[in-house]
Protein backbone atom coordinates (compact mmCIF):
# COMPACT_ATOMS: atom_id res chain seq x y z
CA UNK A 1 0.00 0.00 0.00
CA UNK A 2 3.01 2.58 0.81
CA UNK A 3 4.77 1.54 -2.21
CA UNK A 4 1.66 2.54 -4.50
CA UNK A 5 1.17 5.47 -2.83
CA UNK A 6 4.63 6.13 -3.64
CA UNK A 7 4.42 5.54 -7.03
CA UNK A 8 1.53 7.67 -7.88
CA UNK A 9 3.04 10.19 -5.80
CA UNK A 10 6.16 10.13 -8.08
CA UNK A 11 4.38 9.99 -11.52
CA UNK A 12 3.31 13.35 -10.40
CA UNK A 13 6.70 14.56 -10.50
CA UNK A 14 7.40 18.08 -9.71
CA UNK A 15 3.50 18.73 -9.53
CA UNK A 16 3.13 17.11 -6.23
CA UNK A 17 2.46 18.66 -3.72
CA UNK A 18 0.91 16.39 -0.81
CA UNK A 19 2.00 13.29 0.76
CA UNK A 20 0.61 11.78 3.49
CA UNK A 21 1.39 8.36 4.63
CA UNK A 22 -0.12 7.71 8.54
CA UNK A 23 0.24 4.75 10.55
CA UNK A 24 1.84 2.37 7.59
CA UNK A 25 4.74 0.95 10.05
CA UNK A 26 7.22 2.61 7.83
CA UNK A 27 10.66 1.96 9.52
CA UNK A 28 12.42 4.22 7.37
CA UNK A 29 11.94 7.24 5.38
CA UNK A 30 11.83 6.44 1.58
CA UNK A 31 15.04 7.86 -0.37
CA UNK A 32 12.47 8.23 -3.39
CA UNK A 33 10.81 11.68 -1.37
CA UNK A 34 14.26 13.35 -3.16
CA UNK A 35 12.51 13.27 -6.48
CA UNK A 36 9.94 15.56 -5.29
CA UNK A 37 11.48 18.73 -5.05
CA UNK A 38 7.94 20.57 -5.72
CA UNK A 39 6.33 19.06 -2.20
CA UNK A 40 5.24 21.04 0.19
CA UNK A 41 2.78 18.94 2.59
CA UNK A 42 4.98 15.80 4.01
CA UNK A 43 2.76 14.01 6.93
CA UNK A 44 4.41 10.61 7.93
CA UNK A 45 3.40 10.61 11.49
CA UNK A 46 2.40 7.72 13.61
CA UNK A 47 4.87 5.29 12.44
CA UNK A 48 8.50 4.03 13.50
CA UNK A 49 11.05 6.06 11.81
CA UNK A 50 14.22 6.62 13.88
CA UNK A 51 16.05 8.87 11.27
CA UNK A 52 15.01 11.29 8.67
CA UNK A 53 16.27 10.12 5.20
CA UNK A 54 19.10 12.35 3.42
CA UNK A 55 17.09 13.26 0.05
CA UNK A 56 14.84 15.83 3.19
CA UNK A 57 17.51 18.49 2.29
CA UNK A 58 16.20 18.31 -1.47
CA UNK A 59 12.62 19.50 -0.26
CA UNK A 60 13.24 23.47 0.29
CA UNK A 61 9.95 24.04 -0.82
CA UNK A 62 8.39 22.25 1.91
CA UNK A 63 6.31 24.47 4.51
CA UNK A 64 4.69 21.52 6.57
CA UNK A 65 6.20 18.34 8.17
CA UNK A 66 5.02 15.68 10.53
CA UNK A 67 6.94 12.98 11.69
CA UNK A 68 5.02 12.99 15.12
CA UNK A 69 4.96 9.22 16.64
CA UNK A 70 7.87 8.20 15.72
CA UNK A 71 11.52 7.11 16.95
CA UNK A 72 13.33 10.06 16.54
CA UNK A 73 16.15 10.97 18.85
CA UNK A 74 17.02 14.01 17.66
CA UNK A 75 16.26 17.36 15.60
CA UNK A 76 17.65 16.19 12.51
CA UNK A 77 20.54 18.76 10.52
CA UNK A 78 18.63 18.20 7.75
CA UNK A 79 16.13 20.71 9.13
CA UNK A 80 18.62 23.29 8.37
CA UNK A 81 17.80 23.05 4.45
CA UNK A 82 14.37 23.39 4.66
CA UNK A 83 14.14 26.86 4.50
CA UNK A 84 10.53 27.14 3.62
CA UNK A 85 9.42 24.90 6.33
CA UNK A 86 6.44 27.02 8.61
CA UNK A 87 4.74 23.98 10.00
CA UNK A 88 6.88 21.16 12.04
CA UNK A 89 5.23 18.53 14.07
CA UNK A 90 8.16 16.39 16.30
CA UNK A 91 5.57 15.41 19.02
CA UNK A 92 5.62 11.83 20.56
CA UNK A 93 9.26 10.98 19.86
CA UNK A 94 12.52 9.98 22.04
CA UNK A 95 14.28 13.78 21.09
CA UNK A 96 16.41 14.31 23.80
CA UNK A 97 19.04 16.97 21.54
CA UNK A 98 19.51 19.21 18.59
CA UNK A 99 21.71 18.36 15.92
CA UNK A 100 24.42 20.89 15.45
CA UNK A 101 22.94 23.43 12.94
CA UNK A 102 19.17 22.14 12.73
CA UNK A 103 17.51 25.57 13.43
CA UNK A 104 20.32 27.54 11.12
CA UNK A 105 17.44 27.77 8.32
CA UNK A 106 14.37 27.87 9.53
CA UNK A 107 13.74 31.42 9.88
CA UNK A 108 10.06 31.16 8.06
CA UNK A 109 9.28 28.81 10.92
CA UNK A 110 5.80 29.38 12.78
CA UNK A 111 4.69 26.49 14.50
CA UNK A 112 7.43 24.04 16.94
CA UNK A 113 5.82 21.13 18.33
CA UNK A 114 8.34 19.11 20.26
CA UNK A 115 5.56 17.75 23.21
CA UNK A 116 5.96 14.28 24.85
CA UNK A 117 9.41 13.87 23.85
CA UNK A 118 12.80 13.74 26.45
CA UNK A 119 14.51 17.50 26.14
CA UNK A 120 16.27 18.29 29.00
CA UNK A 121 17.90 21.49 27.41
CA UNK A 122 17.18 23.27 24.60
CA UNK A 123 20.48 25.04 22.40
CA UNK A 124 21.04 28.54 22.30
CA UNK A 125 20.57 28.13 18.46
CA UNK A 126 16.79 28.48 19.27
CA UNK A 127 16.96 32.19 18.84
CA UNK A 128 17.62 31.69 15.13
CA UNK A 129 13.63 30.52 14.95
CA UNK A 130 13.07 34.69 14.10
CA UNK A 131 9.13 33.86 13.13
CA UNK A 132 8.38 31.76 15.54
CA UNK A 133 4.96 31.88 17.26
CA UNK A 134 3.63 29.00 18.53
CA UNK A 135 6.28 27.14 20.72
CA UNK A 136 4.73 23.70 22.76
CA UNK A 137 7.18 21.56 24.71
CA UNK A 138 5.13 20.23 26.84
CA UNK A 139 5.70 16.83 28.77
CA UNK A 140 9.64 17.32 28.53
CA UNK A 141 12.17 17.29 31.15
CA UNK A 142 13.50 20.92 30.91
CA UNK A 143 14.84 22.29 33.98
CA UNK A 144 15.63 25.92 32.58
CA UNK A 145 14.59 28.38 29.65
CA UNK A 146 17.88 29.59 27.95
CA UNK A 147 17.71 33.54 27.58
CA UNK A 148 18.08 32.98 24.49
CA UNK A 149 14.84 31.82 23.86
CA UNK A 150 12.97 35.28 25.17
CA UNK A 151 14.63 37.23 22.37
CA UNK A 152 11.92 34.98 19.62
CA UNK A 153 10.06 38.68 19.64
CA UNK A 154 7.46 37.28 17.41
CA UNK A 155 6.30 34.21 20.26
CA UNK A 156 2.52 34.76 20.48
CA UNK A 157 2.22 31.71 22.67
CA UNK A 158 4.79 29.72 24.33
CA UNK A 159 3.52 26.07 26.50
CA UNK A 160 6.07 24.82 28.70
CA UNK A 161 3.45 22.65 30.78
CA UNK A 162 5.32 19.82 32.40
CA UNK A 163 8.44 20.07 32.75
CA UNK A 164 10.80 20.33 35.34
CA UNK A 165 11.71 24.26 35.30
CA UNK A 166 12.23 25.99 38.37
CA UNK A 167 12.69 29.40 37.38
CA UNK A 168 11.67 31.96 34.68
CA UNK A 169 14.71 34.36 33.54
CA UNK A 170 14.23 37.85 33.62
CA UNK A 171 14.27 37.93 29.83
CA UNK A 172 11.45 37.20 29.39
CA UNK A 173 10.32 40.70 29.50
CA UNK A 174 11.19 40.86 25.61
CA UNK A 175 8.27 38.71 24.70
CA UNK A 176 6.17 41.93 24.45
CA UNK A 177 3.88 39.83 21.22
CA UNK A 178 3.18 37.23 24.33
CA UNK A 179 -0.44 36.21 24.89
CA UNK A 180 -0.49 32.84 26.05
CA UNK A 181 1.97 31.42 28.64
CA UNK A 182 1.14 27.64 29.97
CA UNK A 183 3.60 26.70 32.91
CA UNK A 184 1.83 24.46 34.71
CA UNK A 185 3.10 21.03 36.76
CA UNK A 186 6.73 22.34 37.23
CA UNK A 187 8.81 23.57 39.74
CA UNK A 188 8.64 27.08 39.92
CA UNK A 189 8.98 28.67 43.03
CA UNK A 190 8.91 32.52 42.13
CA UNK A 191 7.68 34.23 39.09
CA UNK A 192 10.26 37.49 38.15
CA UNK A 193 8.99 40.87 38.24
CA UNK A 194 9.65 41.25 34.52
CA UNK A 195 6.88 39.16 33.94
CA UNK A 196 4.44 42.31 34.52
CA UNK A 197 5.93 44.06 31.51
CA UNK A 198 4.11 41.16 29.21
CA UNK A 199 1.23 44.07 28.19
CA UNK A 200 -0.49 41.36 25.82
CA UNK A 201 -0.23 38.60 28.07
CA UNK A 202 -4.14 37.36 28.33
CA UNK A 203 -3.64 33.15 29.38
CA UNK A 204 -1.41 32.80 32.27
CA UNK A 205 -1.67 28.98 33.75
CA UNK A 206 1.24 28.15 36.19
CA UNK A 207 -1.03 25.72 38.21
CA UNK A 208 1.09 22.50 40.28
CA UNK A 209 4.48 25.05 40.86
CA UNK A 210 5.14 25.79 44.12
CA UNK A 211 4.91 29.71 44.33
CA UNK A 212 3.73 31.50 47.23
CA UNK A 213 4.91 34.92 46.16
CA UNK A 214 4.06 37.10 43.27
CA UNK A 215 5.60 40.32 41.89
CA UNK A 216 4.67 43.77 42.33
CA UNK A 217 2.37 45.10 40.17
CA UNK A 218 0.87 41.27 38.74
CA UNK A 219 -2.88 43.07 39.40
CA UNK A 220 -1.79 45.15 36.39
CA UNK A 221 -1.73 42.35 34.30
CA UNK A 222 -4.50 42.78 31.61
CA UNK A 223 -4.89 38.81 32.19
CA UNK A 224 -8.51 36.81 30.70
CA UNK A 225 -7.45 33.31 32.19
CA UNK A 226 -5.44 32.93 35.23
CA UNK A 227 -5.16 29.55 36.77
CA UNK A 228 -2.88 28.76 40.29
CA UNK A 229 -4.61 26.07 41.94
CA UNK A 230 -1.85 23.12 43.40
CA UNK A 231 0.37 26.31 44.71
CA UNK A 232 1.43 26.33 48.38
CA UNK A 233 -1.15 29.65 48.73
CA UNK A 234 -3.45 31.05 51.37
CA UNK A 235 -6.67 29.99 50.55
CA UNK A 236 -8.63 30.75 53.52
CA UNK A 237 -10.01 34.30 55.11
CA UNK A 238 -6.81 35.75 56.98
CA UNK A 239 -7.37 35.42 61.02
CA UNK A 240 -7.88 38.88 62.25
CA UNK A 241 -5.31 40.07 64.91
CA UNK A 242 -4.90 42.61 67.55
CA UNK A 243 -4.21 46.21 65.63
CA UNK A 244 -0.25 47.13 66.71
CA UNK A 245 0.60 50.32 67.18
CA UNK A 246 2.33 51.97 64.67
CA UNK A 247 5.05 53.14 66.51
CA UNK A 248 7.68 50.58 67.68
CA UNK A 249 8.74 49.85 71.19
CA UNK A 250 12.61 50.41 71.75
CA UNK A 251 12.55 46.66 72.63
CA UNK A 252 11.63 46.14 68.98
CA UNK A 253 13.86 49.02 67.59
CA UNK A 254 17.26 47.62 69.74
CA UNK A 255 16.36 44.20 68.89
CA UNK A 256 15.88 44.47 65.19
CA UNK A 257 19.37 46.19 65.41
CA UNK A 258 21.13 43.82 67.22
CA UNK A 259 19.82 40.48 65.06
CA UNK A 260 20.77 42.75 61.47
CA UNK A 261 24.34 43.30 62.76
CA UNK A 262 25.15 39.67 63.95
CA UNK A 263 23.39 38.02 61.03
CA UNK A 264 26.40 40.57 59.20
CA UNK A 265 29.17 39.02 61.49
CA UNK A 266 29.75 42.14 63.65
CA UNK A 267 32.98 41.18 65.69
CA UNK A 268 31.96 43.85 68.47
CA UNK A 269 28.20 42.75 68.77
CA UNK A 270 29.32 38.95 68.66
CA UNK A 271 31.74 39.30 71.97
CA UNK A 272 29.53 41.51 73.62
CA UNK A 273 26.49 39.71 73.33
CA UNK A 274 28.17 36.83 75.61
CA UNK A 275 27.72 38.62 78.77
CA UNK A 276 24.25 39.53 78.80
CA UNK A 277 22.24 36.54 78.91
CA UNK A 278 18.70 38.01 79.01
CA UNK A 279 20.02 39.89 75.60
CA UNK A 280 20.47 36.52 73.79
CA UNK A 281 17.25 34.81 75.49
CA UNK A 282 15.26 37.74 73.60
CA UNK A 283 16.85 37.80 70.53
CA UNK A 284 17.00 33.88 70.53
CA UNK A 285 13.10 34.46 69.88
CA UNK A 286 13.74 36.58 66.99
CA UNK A 287 11.84 35.73 63.15
CA UNK A 288 13.06 36.51 60.05
CA UNK A 289 10.77 37.59 57.08
CA UNK A 290 10.74 35.32 54.12
CA UNK A 291 9.76 38.10 51.90
CA UNK A 292 12.56 40.77 52.58
CA UNK A 293 14.81 38.55 55.13
CA UNK A 294 15.00 41.43 57.65
CA UNK A 295 14.61 39.97 61.43
CA UNK A 296 11.67 41.03 64.13
CA UNK A 297 10.69 40.18 67.20
CA UNK A 298 7.19 41.01 67.42
CA UNK A 299 4.67 42.25 64.30
CA UNK A 300 6.60 42.56 60.78
CA UNK A 301 4.05 44.50 58.76
CA UNK A 302 6.07 46.49 56.08
CA UNK A 303 6.55 44.19 53.30
CA UNK A 304 2.78 43.56 52.94
CA UNK A 305 -0.23 45.45 51.27
CA UNK A 306 -3.55 43.57 49.94
CA UNK A 307 -5.17 44.82 46.80
CA UNK A 308 -8.21 43.17 44.89
CA UNK A 309 -7.84 41.37 41.89
CA UNK A 310 -9.47 43.07 38.63
CA UNK A 311 -12.82 41.72 38.01
CA UNK A 312 -12.62 40.56 34.37
CA UNK A 313 -9.64 37.71 35.38
CA UNK A 314 -11.09 34.36 35.16
CA UNK A 315 -9.99 32.93 37.54
CA UNK A 316 -9.52 28.91 39.15
CA UNK A 317 -12.89 28.41 40.78
CA UNK A 318 -11.58 26.78 43.95
CA UNK A 319 -9.26 29.49 45.24
CA UNK A 320 -11.14 31.80 47.78
CA UNK A 321 -7.95 34.19 47.86
CA UNK A 322 -5.52 34.90 45.28
CA UNK A 323 -2.39 35.70 46.31
CA UNK A 324 -0.69 39.02 44.13
CA UNK A 325 2.91 39.10 46.14
CA UNK A 326 2.88 36.81 49.55
CA UNK A 327 -0.31 36.11 51.77
CA UNK A 328 1.94 34.21 54.27
CA UNK A 329 5.51 33.88 55.42
CA UNK A 330 7.07 31.28 56.76
CA UNK A 331 6.48 33.11 60.26
CA UNK A 332 3.15 34.42 59.66
CA UNK A 333 4.86 37.48 60.70
CA UNK A 334 1.96 39.87 59.44
CA UNK A 335 -1.37 40.74 60.45
CA UNK A 336 -4.41 41.45 58.23
CA UNK A 337 -6.14 44.27 59.92
CA UNK A 338 -9.45 44.74 57.48
CA UNK A 339 -12.26 41.61 58.14
CA UNK A 340 -14.46 42.45 54.96
CA UNK A 341 -11.12 42.09 52.35
CA UNK A 342 -11.09 39.80 49.85
CA UNK A 343 -8.05 40.28 47.75
CA UNK A 344 -4.50 39.93 47.28
CA UNK A 345 -1.45 40.66 49.13
CA UNK A 346 1.55 42.01 47.68
CA UNK A 347 4.86 43.47 48.48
Amino acid sequence: MTERLLIKALSGGKNTKIITLNGKKMTKMPSALGKLPGLKTLVLQNNLIPKVCPELRTLTQLTTLNLGNNLLEEVPEEMKYLTSLKTLHLSGNRICRFAPGACDGLQNLILLNLNNNHLIQLPQEVSRLKSLTYMSINYNQLVSIPRELCFLKNLVELQLNYNQLICIPEEIKFLKKLQKFLLARNNIGVLPEELCDLKKLRILDIAGNIIQIFPSGFQDLKLREFYCEGNPLFLKQPVISTQRENVWSLQEITSRFVMNQLAENNPFLMDGIERYPQVRSMISQGKTCAICGQHFITVWLECVRFVSPPKDWKISKNLQLVPLRVLICSYKCFTQRDPNLFGIAQV
